[in-house]
């Protein structure tokens, strides 16, 4: 009899294959397979070893076939076994790069790194052709251009994106919607028992194009954080100058910029002391001196002394004697010196070393 330990497979109901020599005999020639077999026999050998592979990524078709060739095999003898896994191996040693499959797989490997524009050219190219999985694209979108789309579609439309996103998200997204559409949207999931996988696949695929459709913005920030960014580098007298002049064009969008604004009066409500280490080791000793020596309003003064505060007493007491040995600063001097400790500031949030506590809204507890 042959040894039961020979055998990869055995699948219920399937007929051994014809047997090319004795049973008694052992084998010494491996069986003449077909590609698809000697697929379905590695698949089954990783899956046999715990590998875990993502086999749905593979197209419908090929899936099918795979499945339908695993159920066939029978039983294989260890020597076919071993000239099937050498065979594959051997392939594998002789890989020397892989490349993505299709355009849809060319462009996640991309990602970032080219144009935007060119990406959404090419997003549009590829079309409904894109094979993958559409939700894993859209599980990266931003929760508020999820929460947009699901305002914009079906109850039912929107269900459906709430259960294929992670859990994590998905209550992200319901914090960022109406209550009553975030409540009909929420029942409408107990409505999605019966919804089919292609059904889902094709909704996912239609919310993916409507990514493709959106014109591709020219500037990474928004206009009230651009303005901000610039209002940032510009004298106190200059800054506030221009704060009043939007205040009576749109009062809205110059409380957007207001919120943008980092100044050195900030530090005190918008730092953490734990930070205030880092923010010093990128800040020159003589540009901190003429920093803290031109502290003249309250917030500038709150400034001063929350950065001398939070730091070693040693250092403290230092930096006070030579801004009591500095005396008086002008104003310009004081000015520069405060923008490049904000600058430096700047610097650590934008590398995400630091990050800048969130300011309450005005009305707010």
């Amino acid at each position: 009899m042959q040894d039961s330990n020979a055998l990869v497979q055995t699948a219920p109901g399937a007929a051994p294959p014809v047997a090319e020599q004795q049973d008694d005999a052992p084998r010494v020639v491996p069986r003449h397979l077909t590609p698809g077999q000697k697929a379905a026999i590695i698949v089954r050998l990783l899956l046999n070893e715990g590998a875990d592979f993502p086999l749905e990524e593979l197209p419908d078709e090929l899936q099918e076939r795979l499945t339908v060739q695993l159920g066939q095999m029978g039983l294989v003898d260890r020597v076919t076994l071993a000239a099937v896994a050498q065979e594959f191996a051997d392939a594998l040693d002789s890989v020397g790069l892989a490349f993505p499959h299709g355009l849809a797989g060319a462009l996640d490997a991309v990602n970032g790194k080219i144009a935007p524009t060119t990406a959404a050219r090419l997003r549009k190219v590829a079309g409904m052709r894109q094979v993958g999985d559409p939700w894993q694209r859209l599980r990266d979108v931003p929760v508020e251009d999820l929460a947009r789309m699901a305002q914009a579609e079906s109850t039912e439309v929107a269900a459906v994106m709430l259960s294929k996103l992670d859990t994590a998200k998905a209550a992200k997204l319901l914090g960022h919607l109406p209550g009553p559409v975030a409540r009909r949207i929420t029942y409408a999931v107990s409505k999605t028992t019966n919804v089919s996988p292609e059904a889902v696949e094709r909704i996912g695929w239609s919310l993916a194009a409507q990514l493709d459709q959106r014109p591709t913005p020219a500037f990474g920030d928004d206009p009230g954080a651009r303005v901000g960014a610039i209002l940032n580098q510009s004298s106190a007298a200059t800054r506030e100058e221009l704060l009043s002049a939007l205040e009576e064009e749109d009062k809205s969008f110059a409380q957007a910029v207001r919120r943008s604004i980092f100044t050195f009066a900030h530090i005190a409500k918008r730092i953490a002391p734990r930070d205030v280490p880092a923010i010093l080791r990128g800040i020159e000793q003589p540009v901190l001196v003429t920093a803290l020596a031109g502290a003249n309003s309250e917030e500038d003064k709150a400034s001063a002394e929350f950065l001398l505060s939070n730091m070693s007493s040693r250092m403290a007491d230092n930096l006070r004697e030579e801004v009591a040995e500095r005396g008086k600063v002008k104003q310009a001097d004081a000015e520069d010196a405060m923008t490049q400790v904000v600058g430096a500031i700047r610097a650590l949030v934008d590398d995400g070393t630091i990050t800048l506590i969130e300011e309450e809204a005005e009305g707010g507890d």
